[in-house]
């Protein structure tokens, strides 16, 4: 039986949009975009009320795998895949699909044609200009560059100069804000039984026009224990933020003289209890604040053990952790661990003004709350954030996803 407390741990997304250095105005009018499978719903957002209104739906060909926004926030691209999560089974049908984003409301309408992929695409961006899209592809680990036409639809792939190392795993693909680096995340796996860790990487590309080139690889003890899964940029600073997902890290490095220094400048836990694991534990998003002072990350749990013939979620931190960044060293330092209300908080997103959090959910799960089993649906949660910049939890969406799953979540400034 779990305790009141672990109980609440249990239940309970940013494509930042490119060139933001600092928080916007609260006033200024932001979208909120959510999938459930290949449905893509618009929400209104109430920064002020840290309300959400859901509107209109738009259908992709497959399901929804990631967006990124083009730079003028007049389009969104969004990567769709009839494949399996991870390594599961393979579909036939992946693409890129533009949508042009209505500047008054942030309604969706198709913008041109998709353009097909290789294989499931499992992240997406493009360079700070919006000259081209970047895709990281999972299974094979792969990093692929398309062109953006001149009428910001998906063009042709970019032809690179040789083969390209992408490690194992590929998890997610930034341009560094000065758009001369590309550095794709590479996960590696957690050892099993019947095999050992494959290790993970940061594979990092000198970027010039959509070319890939000189590569180097970016792997502490040679990549053993070493899971990174997702990172974010300092605003104004030249500091990388990297959750370590197998091992539940916060890692922080230097980018200096036109590359990222190699050695960890700074280690942070992301969990508050990190001797005290119950079940897997999984850091994913991190997000650093538009205005540089803070930086937030994920914490995920949802491994499940059979009561009363159910999968019943075994128990483990499904938070928001938050660090204030010192400003001279850039090194993060953990201020509040916040339950984010369900299960699995897979992304979340932070508004331009800054002042609003948005974690997504993807599936439901049981939970056992004394003696009953209930089950927490999937959905949003929404905080407040402080000028501290601490989380307030403010409400929470339930979403019936059906035998489908919320994958992705992002809010565009219109």
């Amino acid at each position: 039986m779990v305790s009141r407390r672990t109980f609440l741990s249990l239940v309970a997304g940013s494509v930042a949009a490119p060139g933001l250095a600092s928080a916007q105005p609260a006033s200024q009018k932001v979208a909120l975009y959510a999938n459930v499978g290949a449905d893509l719903t618009r929400y209104d957002v109430d920064i002020a009320g840290a309300v959400l209104t859901k509107r209109e739906t738009v259908t992709l060909p497959t399901a929804v795998q990631y967006a990124w926004p083009h730079a003028s926030r007049r389009y969104l691209y969004v990567a769709s895949s009839s494949s399996a999560p991870g390594y599961g089974t393979q579909g036939t049908d992946h693409r890129v699909t533009a949508f042009a984003i209505d500047p008054a409301s942030g309604a969706l309408k198709q913008h041109g044609e998709s353009i097909r992929l290789p294989t499931r695409p499992i992240h997406m961006s493009t360079d700070i200009p919006s000259e081209n899209i970047l895709v990281a592809f999972n299974n094979p680990s792969a990093v692929r560059v398309y062109r953006i036409n001149k009428d910001a639809t998906p063009g042709e792939e970019v032809k690179q100069p040789g083969n390209i190392e992408a490690g194992i795993f590929a998890h997610q693909v930034r341009v560094t804000p000065d758009n001369k680096l590309a550095v794709l995340v590479t996960r590696g796996n957690e050892a099993t039984p019947q095999k050992p860790e494959d290790p993970g990487a940061l594979k990092v590309f000198e970027y010039k026009g959509g070319m890939l080139s000189n590569e180097v690889s970016i792997a502490p003890n040679g990549g053993k224990e070493f899971g990174p899964r997702h990172l974010d940029f300092h605003p104004t600073k030249p500091w990388m933020y990297v959750s370590i997902e197998t091992q539940n890290k916060m890692y922080m490095f230097r980018m200096e003289n036109g590359r990222i220094n190699p050695e960890i400048a700074y280690r942070a836990e992301t969990l508050a209890e990190p001797e005290a694991l119950r079940a897997r534990q999984a850091a994913g998003t991190v997000h650093v604040h538009p205005n540089g002072r803070f930086l937030y990350g994920a914490n995920r749990a949802e491994q499940t053990i059979e009561i009363q013939d159910k999968k019943v979620f075994k128990g483990g931190e499904n938070s928001i952790v938050v660090f204030a960044i010192d400003q001279s060293t850039g090194e993060p330092k953990p201020i509040q661990h916040i339950e984010t209300q369900k299960i699995h908080p897979r992304t979340f997103h932070i508004d331009p003004s800054g002042r609003m959090l948005v974690a997504q959910h993807n599936l439901p799960v049981n939970v056992r709350e004394g003696d009953t089993v209930k089950t927490v649906p999937a959905g949003l949660s929404v905080f407040r954030i402080g000028d501290d910049g601490k989380l307030t939890f403010a409400r929470a969406y339930d979403v019936d996803v059906g035998d489908k799953t919320m994958f992705w979540m992002g809010m565009v400034p219109l």
